[in-house]
């Protein structure tokens, strides 16, 4: 539990291995549960759950294994569907499960993610149907950091999909740091008869709220003001959805406070949502919430850890779409380094205090922030390496 944070945004944490560690710990007071993983768990940084449990295996064993048993609750196979397959045997039983994966790779289970919703969706005509587990699964090795896999590892899809199916069934989670990420874990284990997706990175990021912030984000339908990043009187809100759309942003915020110290900005992090709606399918952002904390008039401007589009869609149900101005993932990749990554698709920190700078009436920031990228693209592209480092 973090009680405090005093230096938002300084202390650099792995979501990946917080995960790693809240496995660890569920296996080791549940005997029945199961991680089920396309030989993805070491390559996820979820290497910890090791410590405490063994991958499945019958054949002969080698000095450089991994711990490995017959009664192992690790079950890794290249397949996504078998997997997927069998944790639903598993979740029938009344045991909880999860699975993990790339995120360009759960597009592969969507037919029968969406088959499971419509049981799930079924059992509610059936008086005599016990609850099941949620579906929960772990998305990681994301779009935005795929330094050696390249364009073919590099898809936000499996968010819009299931965000896309009216079900009330779905739960699409964005932790930002170590605080949030065992708040949704918490939140995963929880639910019953709904799928909940949580999309991480697994490389360093920044901390940037405590324990008890990161469960009021949950209690209060999914978004909160981060007051260390918000100016009274706001004449421009921002706003975010993953966490490297959130470190984006409040790096852009960064910038465009050093260069227009009196410019008002408010900072409100969104860390889940359902269909249609910010925050989840049992505690949803009511439009009154999303009045006081978004304003009724202020120009939005947001950064999305997947498609642009998807985001856009459900703050049109609260604001007129003329009010936003949303970056995300726009199918433009490579392998390549991290400021290149996010500057291909118009979501780093510089493009976004660009449209902030835009929208502050100050077109001269927006072109010296567009100056540093195209100077970026030039150092990366003779020596490998980002002129800037992202933290």
């Amino acid at each position: 539990m973090i009680e405090r944070v005093e230096h938002p945004g300084e202390e650099m944490i792995n979501i990946a291995k917080t995960f790693g560690r809240l496995l660890k710990d569920r296996f080791e007071k549940d005997p029945h549960f199961y991680l089920f993983s396309p030989d993805e768990t070491t390559s996820n940084r979820l290497t910890e759950v090791y410590d405490m449990e063994s991958r499945a295996w019958n054949l002969p064993m080698e000095d450089f294994d991994l711990p490995e048993s017959e009664q192992g609750r690790i079950v890794e196979l290249l397949s996504e569907n078998a997997l997927f397959a069998c944790m639903v045997g598993h979740l029938s039983n009344g045991e909880q499960a999860m699975m993990t994966s790339y995120e360009s790779f759960f597009s592969i289970i969507f037919s029968q993610v969406l088959q499971q919703i419509k049981f799930f969706k079924q059992m509610d005509a059936v008086s005599w149907r016990k609850p099941w587990p949620a579906v929960n699964l772990l998305s990681t090795s994301v779009c935005w950091r795929q330094d050696h896999n390249g364009f073919s590892h590099q898809s936000p899809a499996a968010i819009s999909a299931l965000l896309d199916v009216p079900s009330g069934r779905v739960n699409c989670l964005f932790p930002v740091d170590d605080s949030s990420a065992e708040a949704t874990f918490k939140y995963m284990l929880a639910q019953e008869n709904v799928v909940n997706l949580a999309t991480f990175d697994k490389n360093e990021n920044p901390r940037w709220i405590d324990s008890s912030h990161a469960k009021f984000l949950f209690d209060n339908g999914g978004a909160s003001i981060y007051q260390f990043a918000s100016d009274p009187d706001p004449e421009i809100i921002l706003t975010a959805a993953g966490d490297i759309a959130t470190r984006e942003m409040l790096r852009a915020r960064e910038i465009v406070k050093n260069d227009l110290p009196k410019a008002r900005l408010r900072f409100v992090g969104i860390n889940s949502l359902t269909y249609s709606r910010i925050g989840t399918t049992d505690r949803q952002f009511t439009n009154n919430q999303f009045g006081d904390y978004f304003t009724q008039h202020l120009p939005i401007v947001a950064s999305f850890h997947g498609y642009p589009e998807t985001l856009k869609n459900i703050l049109s149900t609260y604001a007129s779409p003329d009010r936003l101005d949303v970056h995300g993932f726009i199918e433009e990749g490579t392998t390549t380094t991290p400021l290149e990554m996010l500057q291909l698709n118009h979501n780093s920190r510089f493009d976004l205090a660009s449209a902030v700078a835009s929208r502050l009436g100050r077109p001269d920031l927006a072109d010296k922030y567009q100056q540093i990228l195209a100077d970026n693209h030039t150092h990366a592209i003779t020596y490998g390496q980002d002129q800037i480092v992202l933290d």
